[in-house]
């Protein structure tokens, strides 16, 4: 393992993400939104992540910038971050598979939207959070700088913790006790170590809520 690689490794991550995005954005876009949430609050949460997880460390990538910030590289740090990177592609790929046509990037609702609570749902209410955590824990073990390696944590942090209670609010106010039970069995972002319940792992179907809100992930 070498820098030139460790960096090569965290574009494909890059570029392997856009790609697995894209084909379900497509898809997304042809499902009409019917209700959003999107605000200044929620673009500024959106343009802090990019900022941290993509435009950050991708100038240093091809600048070195901030050079003063720069600090040893470990071959050992970067195949950790190498392993980081492939859970956090196969995450997302999961994720998206799981949601289909009802992801969207912000706080939307589209036509026919469904709550789902199958495939990778059925243990993490979240996935596509930790999808992202992994990725930033990957940026900062394959990027040795303070700055550009640290930028993802504290970018999608700051995403994270602006969001995802409110986020589990908006759930349980359109959703009450079905989303109550769902989050008893279910962890935020890992799976839960109590004992989950049998019952519903399926999804379901917005019209059966007579609600106006599946919040998905970013």
């Amino acid at each position: 393992m070498t820098p030139a690689i460790s960096k090569a490794i965290f574009v494909a991550l890059v570029i392997g993400w856009y790609l697995i995005r894209y084909k379900y954005a497509r898809r997304s876009r042809r499902q009409r939104v019917i209700s959003s949430a999107r605000g200044p609050l929620e673009t500024a949460l959106l343009l802090t992540s990019l900022a941290g997880l993509g435009l950050v460390p991708l100038v240093y990538v091809a600048t070195a910038v901030p050079r003063f910030a720069a600090y040893g590289f470990h071959p050992a740090l970067a195949w950790l971050g190498f392993f980081f990177a492939i859970a956090a592609l196969g995450m997302f790929h999961l994720t998206h598979r799981a949601l289909g046509r009802n992801w969207s990037i912000s706080l939307d609702v589209r036509e026919n939207h469904e709550l789902v609570t199958n495939g990778v749902y059925r243990r993490v209410r979240h996935p596509m959070y930790s999808a992202f955590w992994l990725w930033a824990i990957a940026q900062a073990l394959l990027l040795p700088n303070w700055i550009a390696g640290f930028a993802g944590l504290a970018g999608f942090g700051i995403l994270f913790f602006g969001r995802v209670a409110r986020e589990e609010q908006m759930m349980l106010d359109t959703f009450g006790d079905s989303y109550r039970a769902y989050m008893a069995r279910t962890g935020r972002v890992f799976p839960s170590l109590r004992k989950r319940r049998s019952g519903n792992s399926s999804s379901v179907p917005f019209s059966q809520h007579l609600t106006k809100n599946d919040w998905r992930d970013c």
